[in-house]
């Protein structure tokens, strides 16, 4: 933070007015104020004395804060703050706005019932400010004598009515100064063609920290590069937005992330083209004359490309590469993640991030993974952090420590409510020594058998109810997402499952655990309507060997069960129904050493499939409905 007091006021308006000069273009016919500021190099005029001072506070009836009195005895008012105020004011011309504007009824007009004190008061403001524009494009910029720190400043609003944004705060005098001295270097960086080049004092130390924060951010320095980076992007400098949004689109940030230019770039494109694409495909855009904009100046194949990626992201195909090292870690990932060990995924793919190399100078990270299916859900804003920190590109640097894993073991966190706490009922089994993708073999029979792309539940259920055209009151084929449940173990899930048919179930564990041994669980402890159940059946060789069912206060078993999994430890008094589920998905985890991906099941995408029906088909006597549509 600046120190107020210590200020150089001339120092800093000498450099702005030097550099508002050198950017004037030759030959352009300019006002006689403007010419005389450019020959003296100096947007100011002559210092205010106190006495002046003192009597515009006299005038106004308040003191000045301390920012703006210092300014003044540099100089009394300025030229060109910024783009749109070409005067503001000094001694003489500073005056209370009292709503000359209109603005007050207008803010006003905004709120309603529900507004609050700060809300009025902030509406307020344009009765109470002092006006310190004379001259501008419809801009206004107001002191507010009742917004006043510890040092008795007071905060500068502007607002301009074209910008569609509220008024815009800053803290005091100098730092509206300051930032109008950023506006003018942000307008003048995107000169046209035939202007003179901007260059200067400012902008070459601009440009030398923006290549330092490039390195310091390979060198695992994300913060400080972001800071840095920031700072030059405020000052309109090239590459500054283009090297952040990289490392903003690692910790999860998407809002007005385009990576300016770049993944317009060829060289770059293969990087940030995808994840530009992807997240305008997640707003699921009716218009895709959108994309298009995003990419304005990208010639017609790179266009083209683009649109290709977006069908591939929209059907969930996209799958993205990558050369060398890293690459090869890629492909081992995707394998790991498509079975739902997100957790050995991303390990996988942080081994190989410091053998990782840029496509381009101003590439600083792997970033075409996140829009890959499979791959982008392994992002967290924790693992982002990680992968920045982590040294890369040929640059030196200390590796930083390992996120915390995401999926705990076992099967506990089923008992714990999830974002909404939709998940109250859910069924899964659990097949010993055989791979996932055997598993549609055990439990569904025909076209049925085939396993979908990975995908995320959500879709896949949509997917299905959208091609489906008859609909069955008795018949009950579960759709689960299947993977890795552990050493040893393949799962297929349920997280929504239909009602539970007590009567009717048929357990699939035997034909699942056919030549091996499978478990079913069937969870309804936490249903919001209904009976509360649960269910348990173990097979082995294709061949029930216990069970037990607990519904509404009744327990129904069969076989020998173990004893740690003995219904009677867990049912029969008045129990705490959380604590009952957590405490048997414990039993069942420890019994079997199976655990179920947390990770994947919530956030990721998986292969999916429709097993037979869970329940027996209906006996003489028994009634049901088939709906069928077209």
């Amino acid at each position: 933070m600046t120190d107020i007091t210590a200020f150089d006021w001339r120092s800093f308006l000498l450099r702005w007015s030097g550099e508002w000069a050198d950017s004037l273009p030759d030959g352009e016919t300019r006002g006689e104020d403007d010419e005389t500021a450019r020959r003296a190099r100096w947007l100011g005029f002559p210092p205010a004395s106190e006495e002046r001072i003192a009597g515009m506070e006299e005038r106004l009836g308040r003191r000045m804060p301390p920012s703006y009195r210092q300014f003044l005895k540099v100089s009394d008012g300025w030229r060109h703050a910024g783009g749109f105020v070409r005067l503001l004011a000094g001694t003489g011309d500073a005056r209370w706005h009292n709503d000359a504007s209109g603005l007050a009824v207008t803010f006003e007009g905004y709120l309603d019932e529900n507004a609050g004190p700060e809300e009025w008061r902030e509406a307020d403001l344009w009765r109470r400010g002092l006006q310190l524009d004379v001259e501008s494009d419809i801009t206004h910029v107001l002191m507010d004598p009742e917004d006043v720190d510890e040092d008795g400043e007071w905060a500068v609003y502007t607002w301009s009515s074209w910008r569609a944004a509220p008024p815009r705060r800053h803290a005091n005098f100098l730092e509206f100064m300051r930032d109008m001295h950023r506006e003018f270097h942000r307008l003048e960086a995107r000169c046209d063609d035939g202007d003179p080049v901007f260059a200067n004092d400012t902008t070459r130390e601009l440009d030398a920290q923006v290549e330092e924060a490039r390195l310091e951010a390979l060198r695992g320095g994300w913060e400080r590069a972001a800071k840095a980076l920031d700072e030059a992007k405020e000052y309109g400098r090239p590459r500054a937005a283009g090297l952040g949004d990289q490392i903003r689109r690692l910790l999860g940030q998407t809002y007005q992330v385009y990576f300016d230019g770049l993944a317009t770039d060829p060289r770059y494109a293969p990087e940030l083209l995808p994840p530009l694409v992807a997240e305008h495909a997640a707003h699921r855009y009716r218009d895709d004359s959108r994309l298009t904009f995003d990419l304005r100046g990208a010639d017609e194949e790179l266009v083209s490309l683009a649109y290709a990626i977006l069908e591939e992201v929209r059907r969930g195909t996209y799958r993205y590469t990558a050369a060398g090292p890293f690459g090869a870690a890629v492909e081992r990932a995707r394998e790991l993640a498509r079975w739902g060990d997100t957790d050995g995924a991303w390990r996988t793919l942080m081994s190989a991030v410091p053998l990782w190399e840029p496509l381009a100078p101003d590439h600083l990270a792997p970033l075409g993974w996140v829009a890959d299916p499979v791959l982008g859900p392994l992002l967290t804003p924790e693992r982002g952090r990680e992968l920045l920190s982590t040294p890369r590109g040929g640059q030196p640097g200390e590796a930083p420590g390992p996120t915390a894993a995401l999926d705990p073991a076992g099967l506990a966190w089923l008992a714990e409510p999830d974002p909404g706490n939709h998940r109250t009922s859910y069924r899964f089994v659990l097949v010993e020594g055989v791979e996932p993708e055997e598993l549609p073999g055990r439990l569904a029979d025909g076209d049925d058998a085939a396993l979908s792309r990975p995908m995320t539940f959500w879709d896949a259920r949509h997917g299905a109810l959208r091609d489906k055209r008859e609909f069955s009151s008795y018949d009950d084929r579960a759709l689960m997402a299947v993977g890795r449940a552990g050493p040893g173990w393949s799962f297929a899930f349920d997280g929504d499952p239909a009602p539970f048919g007590r009567q009717r179930f048929v357990s699939p564990a035997a034909a699942a655990g056919a030549g091996t041994r499978a478990v079913v669980v069937w969870s309804g402890l936490r249903a919001w309507h209904g009976e509360s159940f649960f269910h348990l059946s173990v097979a082995l060789d294709g061949a029930e060997q216990y069970a037990f069912t607990y519904a509404d206060g009744e327990l129904e078993q069969s076989g020998e069960i173990p004893r740690a999994l003995d219904p009677s430890r867990f049912f029969g008094g008045q129990e705490d129904v959380a604590e009952v589920e957590r405490s048997l998905l414990e039993a069942v985890a420890r019994e079997f050493g199976a655990s179920l991906p947390r990770h994947a099941l919530v956030n990721g995408r998986l292969h999916t499939f429709t097993t037979r029906s869970w329940t027996r088909p209906p006996r003489d006597g028994e009634t049901y409905a088939v709906v069928r549509i077209g």
